[in-house]
């Protein structure tokens, strides 16, 4: 193996180690544009479009640059991005002034001052994650190794954003199951009935004002502690 490659690897295995160090989705989505910008070959800007529900939401924007590009693309509901995330794949636009197939995204594109765009689906098995979107202000600077460099990055990337996601849902969990264990404490303190009949109160209110458990616990401890 060259130094260059050598070089490469240690590079990308540095990016991983630091993506895998972040406990949460925005710091591991920073972890993430930092990298591709400094790693990919050609990139000048870099962006995260997040699948949302049935949006698509732009984040964590190198510069402001990508936010008006990656909100465009939804805007228009046209572009690279959307491609990339429909058909499951990467999409290159080597000069913005020749690519035909998103014609009002692309003027739009040069108006702001990009000029070429590379993008890579998110994604592990099973599910699509979103869209890494790399920009530069000049035409033609996306080559073989900017494909094949970010194909890596963003690989790391989706799984990175899987483990930031499970451990946010692992911590909501426990801070729902906390502030259920509070509420109970204060209605059978309160009421002098057990663990069990607490629980039950909790429930029929819950269901009784259509508002999810952890909400009505949330509320409950609140008013207490606001003295109520």
């Amino acid at each position: 193996m060259g130094n260059q490659s050598q070089e490469l690897a240690r590079v990308l295995g540095d990016l991983a180690v630091e993506m895998q160090d972040q406990h949460d989705t925005e710091s591991t989505l920073r972890s993430i544009v930092r990298g591709a910008v400094t790693i990919v070959p050609g990139a000048r800007w870099a962006g995260i479009s997040l699948i949302e529900g049935r949006t698509i939401q732009p984040r964590v924007p190198s510069d402001a640059i990508v936010a008006k590009l990656d909100s465009l693309q939804s805007e228009l509901d046209e572009g690279p991005c959307l491609s990339a995330l429909r058909d499951h794949r990467t999409v290159l636009i080597d000069d913005m002034a020749t690519e035909k197939r998103w014609p009002r995204f692309c003027g739009a594109a040069m108006d702001i001052g990009a000029r070429s765009l590379l993008t890579f689906q998110l994604y592990v098995v099973h599910q699509n994650l979103g869209a890494l979107n790399l920009y530069s202000a000049e035409p033609g600077v996306f080559a073989e190794d900017s494909i094949m460099v970010g194909e890596i990055v963003a690989q790391h990337a989706s799984v990175a954003l899987i483990g930031a996601a499970a451990e946010a849902q692992f911590d909501a969990a426990l801070n729902s199951r906390d502030v259920i264990g509070q509420a109970k404490g204060i209605i059978m303190e309160r009421f002098k009935i057990n663990s069990t009949a607490a629980f039950s109160l909790l429930a029929r209110l819950s269901q009784e004002s259509n508002t999810k458990l952890v909400d009505v616990a949330r509320n409950l401890v609140a008013t207490i502690d606001a003295g109520g």
